[in-house]
């Protein structure tokens, strides 16, 4: 039996986390929790005319909603395979003129997109506010916020990562493709003319890749080498491809189709395959082989020319911090790891038997469907209740499972979220330990639930397809946490340990984050503190920590900021509401409020607790 030293020193092993493939999505019902009374009220002004003011609030609002549509159509025409995900039928939407391409993936597009943001900017400064009604105001605010956020890239295009090891483009868009739903007959002769794309948009990223390199900006070899590896499944013959297997099962399940016409879809496909995707993933890999070399930065982002703004943009871009600077935020994130391991110590100073149950312990619930089932049944008490929904869990290919991550939620159409779809990676090398937290990040009461209570709560077709990766990842992490403490079958002591646990070791990725690609940290001084602070010396986990930092930087800020803004307000929360709490609340107020910049949630979440005093 290992000492009790050692077996607390196991409690910080580093885990690394699980990337949800999201695709676009949310928005927030307009409910009375989210709007108390005196939130954000609406200033008449004592000198306007009643009937002036009824006339120019009928006509702000007129054009905010028009100016709103016509920004969803925009976004959603751009790319083919975002209105399908979106949108099962675009028609009922207005929209009825997009290509079946992927888009257009330049730095002269990216260019021009922000001609069109600043456009958007005006148009948006010529709505006043003040005449909006709440919802639409809440909108108006998260998109003048995501507007500011957008000015920080403007002429940092090139610092843009559209490929990285497992949650780069080539990576999520083969499983995008094999879970792309075939409603109707003419779904597959859509998803045919956009697989033909798909040959022309890797080039177009490939050319953009030779522009980072000519800019100094190219990525490592190792990070090349890594997505030439991951990528070989998509290299194999047509008939063994998984993109193959996938569509037959697919067409198969047509009833409306005949046998002749699923032989003929069948073999179009082999067709599309041969002349267009291998190609394409060949294409990309010879390309991204020949550039290898190129990389002028084998540290942080921060040692690129303009590294350090860049990843200020992505922190800002994607949480919407409330904190002022990166110092701000390095020290919060500081507090709230020391705030976890006190917590621990304290746990185990009342309880040091609760150290016995750590060499083997099991949740109540081992099987997908059982813990979902567990799930539910355990968060109904502290959660709103949503609608009537399905959900399927699916396990990634064999030939996938190398590359992708151990868990991921497709976010369902729009106008269709009732049917959800929970990727499970046999594969990883998260073990079976983690798959009840898992679920509960990616299902019930994570990414799924927050989807469809969004969705079926949606007044605004523009706030349904803006995402935030902030929130949501802030969201799922929280309730992953939370739910260590549901009755799961561990001990409430045990429970409460691996919820801080997991809390302090998402944080110190975070923080390792930070310190790479904003303060500069090499391997060496990762090296030293976690040795110092965590009694970590293995060298081969130091050096992937480093690495997965460098090589996707802010990723893990997204998910523990979001986090941390969460447990932040709802221990504020508690702190003045004394009595007066209630979990349930909380929660529905963010669910309510939705996707947003939490610059934008926070004056909302100040009036929210002032409305239960």
């Amino acid at each position: 039996m290992k000492s009790r030293r050692q077996r607390t020193n196991r409690l910080f092993t580093l885990l690394f986390l699980i990337i949800c493939l999201l695709c676009g999505c949310i928005h927030r019902p307009d409910k009375p929790s989210v709007f108390p009374e005196g939130a954000y009220s609406r200033d008449q002004g004592a000198s306007e005319d009643p009937e002036q003011y009824r006339v120019n609030a009928g006509k702000a609002q007129e054009d905010f909603e028009a100016l709103c549509q016509t920004l969803f159509k925009n976004e959603l025409s751009q790319s083919y395979l975002t209105l399908h995900y979106s949108l099962t039928d675009p028609e009922s939407y207005g929209i009825t003129d997009y290509s079946k391409t992927f888009g257009d993936f330049s730095l002269e597009a990216m260019k021009e997109s922000e001609k069109e943001q600043e456009q958007l900017r005006e148009d948006l400064a010529a709505i006043n506010p003040k005449y909006l009604t709440d919802s639409q105001r809440l909108t108006y605010r998260i998109l003048a916020k995501a507007m500011e956020y957008e000015l920080l890239a403007e002429g940092l295009e090139l610092y843009y990562q559209p490929l990285a090891p497992s949650t780069g483009v080539q990576a999520q868009l083969p499983i995008l493709l094999t879970e792309f739903t075939f409603y109707r007959k003419e779904d597959v002769e859509d998803y045919l003319t956009l697989l033909s794309d798909i040959d022309s948009y890797y080039q177009q990223i490939l050319d953009f890749e030779k522009e980072k390199a000519a800019a100094g900006l190219f990525m490592t070899d190792a990070c090349v080498d890594e997505i030439v590896e991951e990528c070989g499944a998509y290299l194999l013959p047509p008939d063994q491809n998984l993109m193959s297997s996938g569509f037959d099962r697919r067409v198969d399940a047509m009833e409306e189709l005949t046998e002749e016409e699923k032989a003929d879809f069948k073999a179009r496909n082999l067709t599309v395959l041969a002349e267009h995707f291998i190609p394409a993933y060949e294409r990309l890999l010879q390309g991204l082989t020949e550039l290898k070399g190129s990389c002028t930065n084998e540290k942080g982002l921060c040692y690129d020319p303009e590294g350090k703004e860049y990843f200020e943009y992505l922190v800002k871009s994607s949480i919407g911090t409330t904190y002022d600077t990166m110092d701000d935020l390095k020290e919060a994130i500081e507090a709230r790891i020391n705030h976890d391991l006190l917590s621990i110590a304290q746990v185990l100073k009342d309880c040091p038997d609760v150290l016995d149950q750590m060499d083997q312990y099991g949740f109540a619930e081992t099987e997908p469907e059982g813990i979902l089932e567990l799930l539910k049944k355990e968060t109904a008490r502290d959660f709103p209740e949503i609608v009537s929904y399905s959900y399927v869990t699916k396990f990634v290919p064999e030939e996938l499972q190398q590359s992708l991550s151990p868990a991921f939620f497709l976010v369902p159409p729009m106008n269709l979220y009732d049917n959800c779809v929970i990727y499970i990676n046999p594969g990883s090398s998260s073990g079976a330990q983690t798959l009840f937290t898992t679920l509960a990040h990616e299902g019930i009461p994570g990414h799924l639930y927050q989807n469809v209570y969004f969705l079926s709560n949606c007044d605004s077709n523009i706030r349904k397809i803006l995402s935030f990766l902030g929130y949501s990842e802030g969201w799922a992490s929280y309730v992953e946490n939370y739910c260590y403490t549901v009755n799961n079958g561990l001990s409430p002591e045990l429970g409460q340990i691996l919820a801080c646990n997991a809390s302090a070791t998402l944080g110190l990725h975070a923080l390792m984050d930070l310190n790479i690609n904003y303060y500069g940290w090499d391997e060496a001084q990762v090296g030293e503190y976690l040795k110092q602070y965590f009694d970590l010396e293995q060298s081969d986990v130091i050096s992937t920590i480093y690495h997965v930092m460098k090589n996707d930087p802010s990723n893990y800020m997204a998910y523990y900021v979001g986090y941390l803004e969460i447990v932040t307000m709802r221990d504020r929360a508690q702190e003045i509401l004394k009595d007066k709490f209630q979990i349930k609340e909380f929660h529905r107020f963010l669910l309510d409020i939705g996707p947003a910049p939490f610059t934008v949630i926070e004056p909302y979440f100040e009036a929210w607790v002032e409305s239960y005093r």
